[in-house]
């Protein structure tokens, strides 16, 4: 019985397993069939031809590495017969894609969301509990389930919720900084309609030093309090959120330009699959969108390593491929300076998967995106 495959691509050497292959079993590739030489688990790799050690192994139409033994039609292509090509910074030249897609056009299209004060736009209208240190995650926990269960809230609020980490305490310089603009981004978030900064009192992280970080609120949307400052936290804190929820039931959906939504792209736990299925999805969507003037941002840079140029040469301008290039080695380096490997990645749950190298993870991951021009602010 053949055992069903995907070749992604026509210059592809090798298949992508949908089902658990056997020894002995055969694979029908286009006009071609091939035997397996071993058992070989879904979502991995399996040779299309006979190769010499150094070849480069082909997916997406691109090299994901190189094998370091001779292998047969039908072998497994994986970490034990596979490495990267990738070593170090690279250098970058200027190729923009040429494309018939038009720059962002105007739509009629528009989507249910919220207006915020300062002109954000919302999809979602939540109470959030910003604690400025990891000491009090469960005293924010346990207000948020209170205020759920003892706040009557109309339906506008969709949900109370607080945000639990570990940081806060003793940082200092940097550290402590690079926390305070995390957290105070959540506070600015659009999609928390009111927020509650909750402090201990004796941390680094200081609710003075926190306000003057998140700036000037103007509207009723923050409000802050110390737990070693108040006879009782939660008490205190069911006052608070009962304000804020008043505050954002005075929100209404109301139909918002397409072109004024922002979606973010994250890693959906990689495997052999995600190239193929989620993030081709993903792409297109994004695709639409972005024609359509909205926007889509994609993170985890250094999970691009080994794809880069396809974004690149997909750049608006000269000047945002310049920007790309420094995004790029600006993570590089960051590894290089703390004498981490570059290309380490993927994990040992990825390599599960299916996914042997770098370059295969960033190939997958792209596919979010890389349909795309590529703008940047």
């Amino acid at each position: 019985m053949s055992v069903q495959n995907i070749k992604i691509h026509d210059k592809d050497n090798v298949a992508v397993m949908l089902g658990d292959g056997k020894s002995g079993q055969w694979l029908k590739v286009g006009n071609e069939t091939i035997v397996l030489k071993e058992d070989i688990a879904a979502g991995h790799k399996v040779a299309l031809q006979e190769m010499a050690t150094g070849t480069e192994i082909i997916k997406y139409g691109n090299a994901i590495g190189s094998i370091t033994e001779n292998i047969m039609a039908g072998s497994w292509v994986h970490s034990h017969n596979l490495k990267t090509n990738l070593d170090g910074k690279l250098t970058y030249s200027y190729n923009p894609l040429q494309t018939d897609r038009e720059n962002k056009q105007k739509s009629s299209v528009t989507f249910k969301g919220y207006r915020r004060g300062n002109q954000d736009v919302a999809i979602r209208n939540e109470i959030w509990i910003i604690n400025t240190v990891g000491c009090i995650n469960k005293s924010a926990e346990l207000l948020a389930k209170l205020a759920t269960k003892e706040l009557t809230t109309a339906d506008e609020v969709d949900e109370i919720r607080s945000f639990p980490h570990p940081f806060g305490c003793s940082q200092l310089g940097d550290d402590l900084k690079y926390t305070q603009q995390f957290l105070s981004s959540l506070v600015q978030h659009p999609n928390a309609a009111g927020v509650l900064v909750m402090g201990l009192g004796c941390e680094n992280n200081t609710i003075q030093s926190f306000q003057s970080m998140v700036g000037e609120v103007k509207d009723k949307k923050v409000m802050f309090f110390s737990a070693q400052e108040v006879d009782d936290e939660l008490e205190e804190g069911l006052q608070c959120i009962s304000e804020l929820v008043e505050y954002a039931n005075t929100f209404q959906k109301e139909d918002i330009p397409i072109s004024e939504l922002k979606i973010g792209l994250k890693c959906g736990g990689s495997d052999g699959f995600s190239g193929i299925t989620g993030n081709p999805l993903v792409g297109r969507f994004s695709d639409r969108l972005i024609e359509m003037g909205g926007t889509a941002i994609m993170t985890e840079v250094p999970e691009m390593f080994g794809a880069e140029t396809l974004l690149m040469n997909r750049a608006e301008s000269e000047d945002v491929f310049h920007k790309t290039v420094h995004l790029v080695n600006d993570f590089k380096d960051y590894f290089i300076r703390h004498n981490q490997v570059v290309y380490e990645n993927p994990s040992p749950g990825n390599k599960e998967g299916g996914i042997t190298t770098l370059e295969e993870k960033s190939l997958g991951c792209v596919q979010k995106v890389d349909l795309l021009r590529l703008w940047m602010y």
